[in-house]
């Protein structure tokens, strides 16, 4: 009974079965909706922040870590000290670090280098054919461009290398270390004012690319000014929660005192190809803050090929810092706007325009208000503006005129640092350094530097352009750069006596603003769109070769002196010959003749006579007045330019130390050091 009670049959089950609701199918074709991380989008597309492959990687991540310092240490008003060092580590090592034992090919074929027996026989009987055409030619002196000689393959394997930056810096809180490494998009750059960085990403972007291409953490050491302990962290990044990954955060003794950061990384690299490169970067970052102190170091498993580069401080005199600065009303746009609104603490409008805008006092912000319109008042709270309303005002701020922003808050090198580090680091014959006026563009300040060298220490014939933005070099796309075509296209350089081929022409050209308009990827150049900039560019160029022009024309001008006074010593002695003979036959004839002459002149010859008038007295008064004819000359020369004095050189004092007491006096072009 029971089992008739509770039994299903086999169709009854089949029926129940296929009741059960189920999940509906995907249409075809549709595709799941995807997010990323903003590290995992940086790593994707590393070449936007410079890692395009291991070589400039390499340079990228010197350039960052050494720009972190620069700006770590400048934020105290402390002299900089950087030390970068590059250290090779061969597969071996590289092997034990990762915990990774050796291992032996075993199937040569699987290998790009691979060279089959044929191959390798084909090339060495090509090289030595090339070599007996090559032999025969000398022979007879015969000189023929000979084919390129097939090189046997190389093997892709990859270089590794550990990079390690320590600076005299800030240092980092403990606590923030971990996000400031670990944590894309976030930082300490994000303010509107002058700073280094292109995307501030820092370390960080190193960091993603010591995780793709070698998998080791970043060790950073950092230690605050009054710190008893040095704060040490091992980490890594989860490229897709965008989140650090902490090994070890821990706080360590600190009983030297020491303040500052020590990072240290493992990245794939290319030293060979970007050596050139990375060292030149580092002369110009030299050139540019010539009161840091550069110590570079390469260490290859060759010590024959080891690298050891310092540059020494020249002066003690600093930039002073940037600073924070508002936003200018014509360089907003909506989502900003609405950013400044959430973010403000000012209760009505009227507050509101006066104390987040630069440039906008309290009656001009009333006349704003009130040509908003009748739904407006000064005294409405602001963050109760509708969109459209903030629509209204961001249209009134693109067509309303305003005062151009000063340009307090940006920080030059000055020409003092920029003359003193071109004299530096290369040596020219003559320099010329000019600074601008803070000018605008589309609601930033910006100011032009600018110097332009002839002659000099390892510089090559023609132009030699050298490009600065916010007091760090660019060294690649040069060609499209404002400051490239300016200096090639714009300057006419034989109005001003300089050959653009032949002379040693270097031409340094710094450009600092709250908002540089890189152009590219890469923001590696800056466009030549903006007429602002491009005539400010040409302008500081031209003053600084209207200042060489000057010594150029006084130099040629002393050479053609110096010409003329070698000549006229030429023909001393054979004048002296001429005129001492002719005063001696004159002497003779007078006696024969018995000539009158006047008195002076029958006393001259009496002279000759008597030998009191030699060749060597004549030769001696002509000298003499070949000296006094170039001094008068020399002299009216001066008198009509306004040239008082010799020309003297510069002369710089080395920096005194710090438990002297000075007041420095700072000029443009100079420092007046008072010391008490």
């Amino acid at each position: 009974m029971d089992s008739e009670g509770s039994g299903d049959s086999p169709a009854e089950i089949q029926k129940s079965r296929s009741k059960t609701p189920r999940k509906p199918k995907e249409p075809k074709g549709a595709q799941l909706l995807k997010q990323k991380s903003p590290a995992e989008f940086f790593a994707d597309n590393k070449n936007i922040a410079g890692f395009d492959n291991p070589g400039k990687s390499l340079y990228t991540t010197v350039r960052e870590l050494v720009e972190n310092s620069l700006d770590s240490a400048e934020s105290i008003s402390e002299l900089p000290i950087v030390e970068i060092t590059i250290e090779e580590i061969g597969r071996s090592k590289f092997n034990s670090m990762i915990g990774l034992a050796d291992h032996e090919r075993v199937d040569e074929e699987l290998y790009d280098d691979f060279e089959t027996v044929k191959a390798r026989e084909k090339r060495l009987a090509k090289e030595a054919r090339l070599q007996e055409i090559q032999a025969k030619n000398a022979s007879v002196g015969k000189k023929v461009k000979l084919p390129t000689i097939t090189k046997p393959l190389k093997s892709r394997e990859a270089s590794y290398f550990r990079v390690t930056c320590k600076d005299n810096g800030r240092g980092m809180p403990h606590d923030d270390i971990p996000n400031m490494f670990g944590r894309v998009l976030s930082g300490t750059k994000y303010d509107l004012k002058q700073t280094r960085g292109k995307f501030g990403l820092g370390a960080k972007m190193a960091l993603i690319w010591s995780k793709m291409s070698t998998g080791l953490p970043i060790e950073i050491s950092s230690s605050m000014k009054s710190q008893n302990y040095t704060s040490f962290c091992r980490l890594d990044i989860d490229i897709h929660r965008n989140v650090p990954h902490i090994h070890v955060h821990e706080k360590r003794e600190n009983k030297e005192r020491w303040h500052g950061a020590e990072i240290q990384i493992v990245i794939e690299g290319n030293w060979t190809s970007y050596r050139s490169k990375i060292l030149h970067y580092m002369r110009q970052m030299a050139v540019i803050t010539p009161y840091a102190q550069f110590l570079f170091k390469f260490l290859s498993e060759t010590p024959d090929k080891n690298v050891t580069v310092r540059f020494a401080r020249r002066t003690d005199i600093m930039p002073p810092i940037p600073v924070e600065t508002k936003y200018h009303p014509s360089a907003v746009d909506l989502l900003l706007i609405k950013r400044l609104i959430a973010e403000t603490s000012k209760q009505n409008l009227l507050q509101f325009l006066q104390h987040e805008f630069v440039n906008v006092g309290k009656a001009y912000a009333e006349r704003l208000i009130g040509e908003m319109g009748s739904e407006f008042s000064p005294k409405m709270p602001v963050k109760s503006l509708t969109a459209q309303q903030i629509v209204r005002m961001h249209q009134l701020f693109r067509q309303a005129k305003f005062d151009d922003p000063s340009g307090n808050c940006l920080s030059p090198a000055g020409e003092y640092n920029l003359r003193l580090g071109i004299i530096k680091e290369l040596h020219p014959d003559m320099v010329a350094t000019y600074s601008g006026s803070a000018q605008v563009f589309e609601g930033h300040p910006f100011i032009v530097e600018a110097g332009v060298s002839v002659g000099g220490k390892d510089v090559k014939q023609g132009l030699n352009i050298f490009r600065f933005a916010n007091r760090i070099p660019l060294l690649f796309e040069q060609g499209a750069d404002v400051v490239t075509r300016t200096a090639i296209k714009r300057i006419n350089w034989n109005n001003y006596k300089i050959n653009q081929t032949q002379d040693k022409i270097g031409v340094f050209v710094s450009i600092v603003s709250t908002k540089i308009p890189f152009k590219g990827t890469g923001k590696e150049y800056i466009g030549d769109d903006i007429s602002e900039i491009a005539s400010a560019v040409k302008t500081a160029i031209q003053q600084c070769c209207a200042q060489l022009k000057s010594k150029i024309v006084k130099r040629i001008q002393a050479r053609e002196q110096q010409e003329r006074k070698r000549s006229l010593n030429k023909y001393i002695p054979n004048a002296t010959s001429a005129i001492y003979d002719m005063l001696k036959d004159m002497s003779q004839s007078r006696a024969s003749k018995k000539k009158r002459y006047e008195a002076k002149d029958a006393e001259l010859l009496n002279q000759v006579s008597a030998r009191l008038v030699t060749k060597e007295t004549l030769k001696e008064k002509l000298a003499q007045h070949v000296e006094q004819v170039d001094y008068e000359m020399a002299l009216e020369y001066a008198t009509q330019t306004g040239v008082n004095e010799e020309p003297r050189e510069d002369v710089y004092i080395q920096p005194l130390e710090a438990v002297d007491k000075f007041t420095d006096f700072v000029s443009p072009i100079f420092v007046f050091r008072f010391i008490h």
